[in-house]
């Protein structure tokens, strides 16, 4: 088998709101959701025994990784074994950002076996794979504009995002998933966030009418350090010109959204007077 290499884009949470806890333990969620051209790389071929990861820009956790459990899962779902695979992961997406690196990465993963070992898979089946491994594992399997709801694994394609670009910056400190769920309250204290606002602003092609529903829940029970710092970024973007600014997922990461016309030189400038990583990017359209 030939190496072969995929693209692992990033996602950003335009809006991201949470409607309660569900019995099942997992939270009910209503997000619009964007692919973006920052990414890392994957690789894949034959070779070795068994499944092999080599991570570079990334320490690898101790145990079964996510991509050995997808690549186990999707040769269950063929009902065949799991041939000897090496997969090679170049890391620029930073990780526990709230970016969905580590499951893009995945889901470039499960791409490549597709291409490879089972074109005639149908999407929505190799998108349940990857629900198997995380919530938002389909979307990411996915890509493009998409509203996402039940715990993240139900999507609705929504209209391209007219032409803008993002500014992202992930400030020097982590904010890992479970335990912001675990902040969360529902006695009505959470602000709304209007994601059926912004699927019409998607449909009618409106990006200043879109800017105006960004948001995310997970903002409002930021700490006060934390808070301190994720305003800080937001602030030097909404002044240099971008049209809105928030976190993405449950953070730390913040993207402004700007025209396309806008210039971004002087956010990402200032912003990288005080964090390391700061990237441009573009919306990037469904992969499949």
């Amino acid at each position: 088998m030939e190496r072969c290499t995929q693209a692992a884009p990033a996602k950003v949470n335009l809006a991201l709101d949470i409607l309660g806890r569900r019995p099942d333990g997992y939270h009910e969620m209503r997000m619009v959701m964007q692919t973006v051209s920052l990414c890392d790389t994957v690789t894949l071929e034959e070779a070795g025994e068994g499944f092999a990861l080599i991570a570079r820009g990334l320490t690898l956790p101790e145990g079964k990784t996510l991509e050995q459990r997808a690549a186990e899962a999707f040769f269950a779902a063929l009902g065949r074994p799991l041939p000897p695979l090496r997969v090679t992961l170049e890391k620029k997406t930073p990780a526990y950002a709230g970016l969905g690196g580590g499951s893009a990465d995945v889901a470039a993963l499960l791409r490549l076996l597709r291409e490879r070992y089972a074109p005639d898979m149908p999407r929505e089946a190799l998108e349940a794979v990857g629900g198997r491994i995380g919530s938002d594992m389909p979307f990411c399997v996915r890509g493009g504009t998409a509203l996402a709801e039940g715990r993240g694994e139900r999507l609705t394609d929504l209209p391209p995002l007219p032409d803008c670009r993002f500014v992202i910056c992930k400030p020097d400190f982590d904010l890992p998933t479970g335990p912001m769920f675990a902040r969360l309250r529902f006695d009505g204290s959470l602000p709304p966030v209007d994601a059926d606002g912004m699927a019409s602003a998607l449909k009618r092609g409106d990006l200043e009418g879109l800017a105006q529903h960004v948001g995310n829940v997970f903002e409002a029970v930021l700490e006060r350090s934390e808070r301190r710092e994720i305003e800080s970024v937001k602030e030097t973007l909404l002044r240099r010109g971008a049209l809105a600014a928030a976190m993405s997922g449950s953070g730390p990461a913040v993207f402004g959204l700007f025209a396309p016309e806008a210039e971004t030189a002087g956010a990402m400038e200032e912003l990288r007077r005080r964090h390391a990583r700061v990237f441009e990017a573009e919306p990037v359209r469904r992969r499949l």
